[in-house]
């Protein structure tokens, strides 16, 4: 019979199941791995080696894994910390009675052993996806040493990044966040790893009643912030308006529709000016954009130090950026190239690839396209010199893969925020004659699973 668990969106009176457990090695997707009688059991907010007391939250007997969250520990790693924040701390939310939010589930360790765990799984999922035996690194941190007083940027302490953050909305109209795969919203009155540009708009003292969603923009360089509001169907303009009195009278305000990526003015603009490698971005509404302070930066060196170095890029190249959003290495690449060479964009989102063309209106050598990869690469087949391939998280995949081999460029810059699909099409390149020449790894994520990698792909000779 399946243990009886309580959710806090189940009305039932049932007594949750808790476990005593050893916690095993770390795997991805921000947890790590236990065994109970034989079944394998994903454990939250644990670290390899200790001996924990978890809470089962997903544990239906049919089920191949069951899912769970620690309550207590019983024999603590020596790289366990305080966590920073006490609605995402596993122990104290559900001593509460409630899941932890979501977005901070490594903040019970300590930094040097975060990146040591993101480094493994990223060794793991290379391993078994694409053969790769070792990778010669570690997950690199990005920002540590550059803490910004006035930003209250403490990047030593892998908080204070995010120039982007989204939250929910409870019943009550005030601003919240999800727990783990769950539809129940915890509030909060703060958002630790998000710059104060976002801290200092206090969402939380505002009454939100009508809005389903909250998306907020702080621009690392610290020009005007953008709050989107995603209001419910049946939303007023008089309620939006109150909202919109209850900001600053410097911060942009406009509504969204996630659905149809339509973006409406009600108070400034509806982009934000971002700043990276010596360029300005405009970017829309909720346009993707990397949400790291320093990250920009530090993608962009990665990729044009790997291109560089391996001759790839140079006046008169001719490249092409995949999956290129507003153009972060767009523009960088048409400086290397010059008028003499050239550069082709292609972003399939219709908003974001507006702000492209915006974005790079005075640079004769880039064209920009917007639509699907596979298709524009079919319409506009050329013999390039390099690619930058930066594709959502599920990877470019197999029919992308080949056909950037049949492009036949000499160089590929692939930048991926996800090792599993990462490794996946490093495997499919593989297949196709290609070779992993240089990777690096970066934690753009600090206190979170995730990581960045950059990665330099070349045909076998």
């Amino acid at each position: 019979m399946s243990p009886k668990i309580q959710t806090p969106d189940s009305h039932a009176k049932e007594t949750a199941t808790e476990l005593v457990l050893d916690i095993g090695p770390v795997a991805h997707g921000g947890h790590c791995v236990a065994r109970h009688e034989g079944r394998v059991i994903f454990v939250r907010h644990g670290i390899p080696g200790e001996t924990v007391r978890v809470r089962l939250t997903d544990a239906e007997e049919s089920a191949k894994f069951w899912r769970a969250d620690v309550v207590d520990v019983l024999d603590a790693s020596p790289d366990r910390v305080g966590h920073f924040w006490h609605v995402a701390d596993s122990r104290r939310a559900w001593a509460h009675g409630h899941p932890p939010v979501g977005g901070a589930e490594f903040g019970h360790i300590s930094l040097p052993r975060q990146r040591a765990l993101k480094t493994a799984v990223l060794a793991e999922q290379l391993k078994r996806l694409a053969a790769v035996e070792h990778f010669p690194g570690t997950v690199e941190a990005v920002g540590d040493g550059q803490a910004d007083a006035d930003l209250n940027h403490d990047a030593g302490a892998g908080l204070g990044w995010r120039t982007r953050a989204g939250f929910s909305v409870t019943t009550g109209g005030k601003l919240g966040m999800h727990a783990h795969r769950s539809d129940h919203v915890i509030p909060v009155r703060e958002m630790p790893l998000a710059v104060d540009g976002i801290n200092r708009l206090r969402l939380w003292d505002i009454d939100l009643q009508g809005i389903d969603r909250v998306e907020v923009a702080a621009p690392a360089n610290g020009s005007r912030p953008l709050v989107l509001l995603a209001p419910a169907a049946d939303t007023k303009a008089k309620r939006l308006s109150a909202i919109v009195a209850q900001l600053p009278d410097d911060v942009s305000v406009a509504t969204f529709d996630p659905l149809k990526d339509e973006v409406r003015q009600l108070r400034g603009r509806t982009w934000v000016q971002e700043s990276a490698a010596g360029h300005d971005y405009r970017i829309t509404g909720a346009g993707f954009w990397q949400i790291h302070r320093d990250a920009p930066g530090a993608l962009v060196g990665a990729v044009t130090e790997f291109l560089h170095d391996g001759g790839f890029l140079e006046p008169g190249s001719v490249v092409a950026d995949l999956y290129a959003g507003a153009g972060l290495f767009t523009a960088p690449l048409a400086d290397a190239v010059g008028e003499t060479g050239s550069v082709l964009s292609v972003e399939g989102a219709p908003g974001t690839s507006r702000d492209a063309r915006k974005n790079l209106h005075g640079a004769p050598q880039v064209e920009i396209v917007q639509g699907r990869v596979e298709r524009v690469l079919r319409q506009k087949p050329r013999n390039f010199d390099a690619l930058v391939l930066d594709p959502p998280r599920a990877g470019a995949g197999k029919s992308v893969v080949s056909q950037l081999i049949a492009a036949g460029p000499r160089a590929i810059a692939y930048v991926s925020c996800d090792p599993a699909s990462f490794a996946r099409d490093v495997a499919y390149f593989q297949q196709g004659g290609w070779s992993l020449t240089g990777l690096r790894a970066f934690d753009l994520y600090p206190h979170t699973h995730h990581l960045e990698t950059v990665a330099l792909l070349t045909p076998r000779r």
